[in-house]
């Protein structure tokens, strides 16, 4: 069984893993597509244009797509090399996975309160890192709680 300091250190890790394979897959996607893209078999896409658009405009948004198809598809594969390089801590960090989610659904405040004016406090708990984020994140809750109660 994890204790919570493990788990928001290896719930760190997966997100690290998460970014550097969203930069990779990014990287190596934009890549494929301007090879794609310059090769001569689609030299008739560049004197021709689309949509009303020029066609330099064309292969940047194309461009601009591969990489965007990359960094959505970083994640995935982030997610599976850390779960092969730590099989062990897996089963452990599903279940402070759900106890961790259960305890911030049970903890944030009610959405509908919220204005553009003054808008939620991390609704999500995606930025506690840590035991003493968890109880900053806590006392943000109850002093909006509050803050939203002496409006009303």
């Amino acid at each position: 069984m994890l204790d919570w300091n493990t788990y928001f250190k290896l719930r760190k890790s997966r997100r690290r893993y998460n970014l550097a394979a969203s930069l990779g897959t990014s990287v190596c996607s934009t890549a494929l597509g301007v090879s794609i893209l310059s090769r001569p078999e689609l030299d008739a896409v560049g004197h021709a244009t689309l949509m009303g658009m020029e066609p330099f405009i064309v292969l940047g948004i194309v461009t601009a797509g591969f990489g965007a198809l990359g960094w959505l598809l970083g994640p995935s594969l982030g997610s599976t090399a850390f779960g092969l390089l730590h099989k062990n801590e897996r089963a452990a960090m599903d279940i402070k996975e759900k106890d961790f989610f259960n305890r911030i659904k049970r903890y944030r405040v009610d959405p509908s309160q919220s204005t553009l004016s003054s808008p939620l406090p991390d609704f999500y708990g995606e930025k506690v890192g840590s035991v003493a984020g968890y109880r900053q994140w806590l006392k943000d809750q109850r002093a909006y709680s509050k803050k939203r109660a002496s409006l009303v």
